[in-house]
């Protein structure tokens, strides 16, 4: 058969591209594909804020109240104790923050990261170790929030607890954490139907010195 010479560079051009070896297959790309983007943008922002407070591992600040509404009457521990954070632990998954105030030392800020999103929960222990009866309450986020601030509505396990314990005035709990960089810290609680808001501020730019173990853990 005799083939005309002007089809000869189109045929080797295709001879040539059945023989070439297909791209290896790429496992990360195909599973970024295969996540919708809003999703994949709640997770990068928040691996951005959940980066910003492993930045702080094993330093230690001292806070002050910005915010007590309504202010209680009254001694106020929050108001009249020396408050620390101390960023104590922290994993790819996991930070523990112990909350001292004075010489309680009963509260531990934990952040986990989820496969939704960032979980907070607040481990109350009692000075022998053992669980407080209100404790691992907290909420996950519901949107992605940004780098500097996440907040976690109250969940159902901690309505439960709540309701139990004679405090479902919690039940409209919604937490918040914000981080400025080099700047501050900021752990706030706010209840909108009951017009509370609860700010503690801790000054980034002056560590202080590490406290002592938080209540139940390791030294």
């Amino acid at each position: 058969m005799n083939i005309p010479e002007t089809f000869l560079p189109a045929m080797l051009a295709l001879a040539l591209a059945a023989c070439a070896t297909p791209p290896p297959f790429d496992a990360s790309a195909s599973a970024a594909r295969a996540i919708p983007e809003p999703a994949l943008m709640a997770a990068v922002t928040q691996q951005a804020f959940f980066d910003r407070i492993t930045a702080l591992c094993g330093q230690s600040f001292a806070g002050e109240v910005l915010t007590d509404r309504p202010e209680s009457a009254g001694p106020n521990a929050f108001r009249d104790q020396p408050l620390v954070m101390h960023v104590r632990e922290c994993s790819e998954r996991e930070i523990r923050i112990p909350f001292h105030v004075g010489n309680d030392h009963s509260r531990t800020w934990v952040l986990t990261r989820t496969d939704h999103g960032l979980r907070l929960k607040h481990d109350h222990r009692m000075q022998d170790g053992s669980d407080d009866p209100v404790t691992m309450y907290g909420g996950d986020t519901a949107t992605k929030g940004s780098a500097g601030r996440q907040e976690f509505p109250v969940d159902g396990f901690s309505k439960q607890m709540f309701t139990r314990e004679g405090m479902t005035i919690s039940n409209t709990n919604v937490w918040a954490i914000e981080i400025e960089p080099g700047q501050r810290f900021i752990y706030e609680l706010a209840r909108t139907n009951q017009e509370r808001l609860f700010q503690v501020g801790f000054d980034l730019t002056r560590p202080t010195a590490t406290p002592p173990a938080p209540w139940g853990a390791s030294q």
